[in-house]
This record gives structure tokens, sequence and C-alpha cells, in this order.
């Protein structure tokens, strides 16, 4: 059994499954195939995509929530949001950039990568503004999750579970999101000519101030041609005013802030948004870092005394983006020794495929989580059929 499967609805998605677990074939699930390259390669013959099941399945402005069959294109539901004022909360990322390729991201991809962005500090991740999920488990079987609405949860939370899960428990047949209506005003205020240290303490005080920060980075000297420390507030334009104003005077002890241009702003955090201070050079591998603000200072020095490499803060997202030379392991020896211990985690996005097959992509799992999350692969999809071993050798 080899090629595409390519089913047009649930119905036929579980058919698909079935019958490769009757062939016992291990399907690679994707959407369009834009995050393709993030994971372990697999090498599977055959893969399921859901490009064929597109379509807003319902919108209901009014109550704020909108859902879509997985191969909808993100563009399709920007504009569908758009039309109404309305936007997705989490910014996602998207990935052509730095992972090439021109396949436009579905919002089946984003969920099940809980692709997020700059909007994170104020708006959480992807799976904070998921809030009802269908699925096809490697048994065939259709399993639904959550609603139309915001809900408590006791046990086992499929929603959040399969969120950032990468398809491997299941493939989404439908994803349902809460939104929020656009902005009516955005403004971003800039820093310019701090070192990493000085950087993180302005934006860490501009981030715990009363004024709402609706995102903030700092790109050092080797990715722009002057330093810049930028901060993002959104809202009715007079109380954007009035926050850019007070920020203004917060950063006093840091430099004279200044208001960048609308169109510039916006460019500025796209920019930030999709990581595209590290493109070039194409062979460059690229690490996403996620730790406390104070820390990541000393773990980039301690990167770079051992590795060329360059880098900048999505500090709205609680990341520090890293580009390394290639080699045969991506640095991730000293990546990971410089995460040691700190409670945060690292990700290996953009590597070759045979330093993904032999590094640890995501961040590997203690010896009791690994064993659980086998437990849950086995729940979903006891034959392995459904992107098995893309996020951790085994699982």
């Amino acid at each position: 059994m080899s090629g595409d499967l390519k089913p047009h609805d649930e119905k036929s998605l579980s058919e698909s499954i079935k019958m490769a677990g009757a062939w016992n074939a291990p399907l690679v699930v994707r959407g369009a195939g834009s995050k393709s390259q993030i994971g372990r390669p697999n090498g599977y013959a055959t893969s399921v995509t859901t490009q064929r099941m597109r379509g807003v399945s319902i919108y209901e402005p009014t109550e704020l929530v909108i859902g879509a069959l997985p191969g909808t294109a993100l563009s399709e539901i920007n504009e569908t949001l758009a039309s109404r004022n309305q936007m997705l909360p989490f910014e996602p990322m998207d990935y052509r950039a730095l992972l090439g390729g021109d396949h436009e991201p579905t919002i089946g991809g984003i969920a099940a990568g809980n692709v997020s962005g700059p909007r994170r500090v104020m708006a959480g991740a992807c799976r904070d503004s998921l809030i009802g999920i269908r699925l096809v488990n490697g048994r065939g079987d259709i399993v639904k999750s959550g609603g139309r609405v915001m809900k408590n949860v006791t046990g086992l939370d499929l929603v959040k579970l399969n969120c950032g899960a990468w398809g491997t428990f299941g493939v989404f047949s439908e994803v349902i999101f809460k939104v929020l209506p656009k902005p009516e005003s955005t403004s971003s205020l800039v820093l310019r000519g701090l070192n990493d240290a000085t950087a993180i303490a302005a934006l860490t005080a501009a981030m715990g101030s009363p004024f709402s920060v609706s995102a903030a980075a700092h790109l050092p000297k080797e990715v722009v041609s002057e330093p810049l420390t930028i901060v993002r507030v959104e809202g009715f334009e007079s109380s954007v005013i009035y926050r850019c104003g007070e920020i203004a005077k917060l950063w006093r002890p840091y430099g004279d802030a200044d208001l960048l241009e609308e169109t510039v702003g916006t460019d500025v955090w796209s920019d930030v948004r999709d990581a595209r201070w590290l493109v070039d050079p194409a062979e460059s591998a690229i690490w996403r870092l996620s730790l406390a603000p104070s820390k990541a200072p000393g773990v980039i020095d301690h990167i770079k005394r051992v590795l060329d490499a360059r880098h900048f803060y999505d500090w709205g997202g609680s990341l520090v983006w890293l580009a390394v030379n290639a080699s045969e392991d991506a640095g991730s020896t000293v990546v990971r020794n410089a995460m040691r211990g700190l409670g945060g985690h690292a990700t290996l996005l953009r590597a070759s495929p045979q330093v993904r097959s032999t590094v640890d992509v995501f961040e590997p799992l203690s010896p009791a989580l690994t064993e659980l999350t086998r437990r849950i692969k086995f729940a979903f999809d006891p034959d392995r059929i459904l992107n098995f071993g893309r996020m951790y050798s085994g699982i």
C-alpha cells in the first residue's frame, strides 16, 4: 500500500484509516504539508491528507465561534473572520518562509501543531482558543470532544491533549475556535541599542505593568543593523495612546522610546511571528527555546561560547529563536545542556532529515511521561498507524 489517501469527508477519512490498519500500513498524516519537515522523519510510503476536507462548518459571529474542516486554508479562516472584524486570537505562525515550500497552512495543521504567535502573552496559545474537535483515531473511530462554548473539564481533556500532538493520536475532521474582535487601534513602541540583558529587563517591566502589552520582542544587532526592543499595544484608540505614553515613562531608565509607524510595526510583528530574520542561510538549523525571561541571556551566552549562532527574542510568546550552523547534531548536545534544569524546553524546528532521525527533535520526556504518552498512544492508536515516531521514537 503506497501513495496518498485523500478523503473528502469524515466518513471517508475513517474508512481510509481503517483500510490502512487492515493493511498494517503506517500513515504519514498531513494537511497541505507546510509543516511536514517538523519532527522525526519516518519514511512511510503512504500518507493521508486532509487537503480535500475544506470549508467553514460553523460561524457564529455574535457568539465569537468559528469551526472548520481541517483542510481549510488559514487565509480562508482569516478572510471569513475579517468580514466581521474578528480574528483568531493566537496569531498563528506561517512556517513557509522558515521551512520552504508554497503550501498554504491549513487550520487542521495549525491545531495539530498548537501553532501560535506573539499575541500569546495576552490571548494564550492555540490550545487556549480551541474549544471543540472531531477526530478519527487509529482504529478509524470518530471521536468528538468539546463544543461551541468554553467548559470546565474533568478527566482527560481530549481537546487540549490533541492540540500539539502532531496527528499522533488522531486526525482532526473538524476544529472549533473561540475568536475575538480585531483591535480598533495598534501601536508599537521601540527602544534602540540595548544589549540582551537590559532589553529583557525593559520588556519584563512593560509586560509586568498594568498597560496590557500584546506582544514583545528584542532583535539583537546580529539580526538587524541596530538592536531593537519593541512592545505592541492594542485596543481602543484613546486607551492605546494613554498606555503607550505610560510605557514610555516606565521605560525612561532604559532610553527614549519611539513610536513605530503603523506599517512598519505590522511588518515587524509578522516577521517576529514567522522568524524571518533566521530564514537564511537555508542550511542552518533552527531551534525554538521556551524558558523564563531571567534565564534567557545566560542560556544564549552559554550556547554562543560553543556554537556559531544567531538569535532573537519573541518575548510575548515566551520564546527565544536560535539559528546554529549545520552540524551532525544541529548543536543538540550544547542546546540541551544549556537548557538543563531550567524548566523550559527546546524544539528543533529545522534540520536535515538525517539529523532529525538521530537527535531529539522535541523536548525529551521523563521516563514517567514517556510511559504515560506510550499508553495514551496505544489507547488512541493501538496498531501504530498514525504518524508513528514523529514526535518520539517508539511512540
